[in-house]
């Protein structure tokens, strides 16, 4: 019923899809550990979401636009989260790859916005009506968490959407944020990624457990067999090779 009254809104109304709108303003990245950042947070967390979703049915954005209004142009229109996740909708829409997360097309609003702050965090915690980034978040895109990540201080806020407010969340014994629907924490992480030396924002299990990437898982099963082969060859065995 509810899929036969979106088709009827959607063949009344006007309003464009992901094809027909911008998927991009033209701006550069604001600051150059941006995209690594967003592949870190999304290459660890993935094994996590393939067992929340079996079916595959979620979207990961990163630098993505969400549509929530109609302007000229459009691309004024949307806000483009470093990182986002939203849950219980098919990878793709309609068969084909998503360009941009339009509101009106879509429906479920992201459970966590993540922003990157390159500057002191102003533009991030902007509430001007229609206008500032945290006003919209909070009014309009509702994300049920939203964090902001500021690179030069290595410090995260995170924030939870309360009775249509942001309340700013205090870290737990170690310093994280938990999301507990996810079954993750957040937190600041100091450590070398893609040869980079950085504080990187991560997840934690809700144990304190750092979620690996694909190499890291790798890396430790490369040591623990060869810590394996070590043990076997004081004891006299030669591995089989």
């Amino acid at each position: 019923m509810t899929s036969a009254i979106n088709r009827a809104t959607e063949e009344l109304t006007p309003f464009p899809d992901h094809t027909q709108l911008p998927e991009s303003d033209g701006t550069f990245a604001k600051n150059w550990q941006e995209h690594p950042q967003s592949i870190l947070l999304t290459d660890s967390i993935t094994p996590v979401l393939k067992q929340l979703h079996p079916d595959g049915h979620y979207c990961i954005g990163q630098d993505l636009g969400i549509y929530w209004r109609l302007t000229d142009p459009p691309e004024k229109g949307a806000e483009a989260p470093d990182w986002f996740y939203v849950g219980n909708v098919p990878p793709s829409f309609e068969g084909q790859t998503r360009r941009s997360y339009v509101l009106w097309r879509e429906y479920i609003s992201p459970l966590i916005a993540l922003e990157f702050a390159s500057g002191d965090g102003s533009e991030e915690r902007d509430k001007t009506p229609l206008k500032g980034k945290f006003w919209i978040y909070e009014q309009v895109i509702h994300p049920a968490f939203y964090g902001i990540y500021e690179v030069s201080k290595a410090s995260v806020e995170v924030y939870h959407l309360i009775e249509g407010q942001y309340q700013l969340l205090s870290a737990n014994e170690r310093g994280h944020y938990p999301i507990h629907s996810l079954g993750v924490e957040l937190g600041i992480w100091q450590g070398e990624y893609q040869n980079m030396a950085l504080p990187w924002l991560r997840w934690w299990d809700l144990q304190g457990n750092l979620l690996l990437t694909g190499d890291e898982r790798a890396e430790q099963e490369r040591q623990r067999n060869e810590r394996l082969i070590a043990q076997l060859r004081s004891l006299g065995v030669e591995p089989e090779a």
